[in-house]
Parts: structure tokens; sequence; C-alpha cells
């Protein structure tokens, strides 16, 4: 499986994007307002759980590698956590500092969100960003997004509780 945009190219994870994923786990510029750095053993095992063949049914994560066509540099990775409810779907995203600003977070979300809403009858997606990742509401907000509920001290970063901001996208909705 493969997507492609003006810009960039996304397919599927494979065991040759170990350093990729774990540089997108440890790196402090990305994770600063995501999580707070987790250990090998803990990004391993996410890893290998995204390296499991992943079908609309199978309830297992799908992770897609971002990469720039004109470099062939990979960006980051994008895609679904694994979730019980049929039509609703959660996303997520992490990009590599050096490919901040560029617009590749909105042009590859965009991509894989289309490609999901074709395939697949996705009646919601969720996303949950902590507070003060503006730059990520932002993203999500381009793609459609919309900010539905606050839920006040809901996560720990660096031992600070923030908000969580979780948005919705409707797939039902026409523009």
């Amino acid at each position: 499986m493969m997507l492609t945009t003006a810009r960039l190219t996304l397919r599927l994870l494979t065991a040759d994007d170990w350093p990729l994923f774990f540089a997108l786990h440890i790196n402090s510029q990305v994770i600063e307002k995501c999580f707070d750095k987790p250990p090998e053993a803990q990004i391993r095992a996410k890893f290998n759980e995204r390296l499991k063949p992943w079908r609309p049914a199978s309830n297992q994560p799908l992770c897609m590698v971002i990469s720039e066509n004109s470099s062939g540099k990979p960006v980051g990775v994008t895609g679904f956590t694994a979730s019980q409810l049929a039509d609703i779907q959660e996303v997520g995203y992490l990009l590599l500092p050096e490919f901040y600003g560029r617009g590749y977070a909105t042009e590859s979300l965009n991509a894989f969100l289309t490609w999901a809403k074709g395939e697949f009858n996705i009646q919601l997606i969720k996303a949950v960003v902590s507070a003060g990742n503006i730059g990520s509401e932002k993203v999500l907000e381009k793609c459609g997004f919309k900010l539905v509920k606050v839920e006040p001290l809901a996560y720990e970063i660096g031992g600070v509780l923030i908000d969580d901001h979780y948005y919705l996208l409707d797939c039902t909705e026409k523009i």
C-alpha cells in the first residue's frame, strides 16, 4: 500500500524503519508536547505492534512512513491507532523537527484521511492533542477537524498536568 502527494510518499512501516521510529520517540523537540521519553523497550514494543499485518477489521494500528519525493528522506509517520469501535478511528502523526513548517503534516494527513474515508466506512475520526501543541492543532483544523472537548489536567508531561484537546472529523459531513 502506497499513497502519493505532490511532495510526499506514504508507505507501510517496515522493520527497516526502526531508526526513524526510535528517533521520533526520543527527540525532545518531537515529544515535548506529546509524551515523556519512553524506555527503549516500550518503543520497541510499540514498533513491533505496528509491524503486524494490518486489515480494516484487524484492530491493529496502521502506521505509514512519510518520505519526501524529491530526496527520499523519511519525514515522519502517520496512521490510525487500534480502535474497538468500527466506525471511529484515532489518527496520529509525528514528524522530525527538520521538516517542521513545510506543510508536510497537513499534506500527509489530508492524503491519509482522503484514502481512509474512501476505503472504509469510517463515521468519525478523532485526535487528541495536549494543550500547547499549537502546530498539531493547526494541522487538524486545516484537515477539517473540530475541537469538541477540553479535558482539564488530563495528561502529564514532564511532571506537569496539562489539558487534553479532543478533535473530531465527521466523515459523513458534506463540504
